[in-house]
């Protein structure tokens, strides 16, 4: 079960996903000497809205743990 309520909570964790999937293909494209970096591919042409994709994966990591230690003690 995901820590948050409502849409707010899904968002949260889709970007936190998201971020997460992201910098696991950072590390691996790493190893094998590539940029595998999908936010930058995609969002590569607009720096500024790249950034802010940054922002928000931050933000929505704060987001879910304050709301998962309210509800599952970490």
């Amino acid at each position: 079960m995901m820590c948050g309520k409502g849409s707010c909570g899904k968002v949260a964790g889709i970007l936190v996903l998201v971020g997460a999937l992201n910098w696991g293909l950072v590390g691996l494209g790493g190893f094998m000497g590539q940029n595998w970096n999908v936010v930058n591919m995609v969002l590569g042409a607009w720096p500024q809205v790249e950034w802010i994709v940054y922002v928000l994966v931050g933000l929505s990591a704060v987001y879910m743990l304050v709301n998962c230690s309210k509800c599952c003690k970490i």
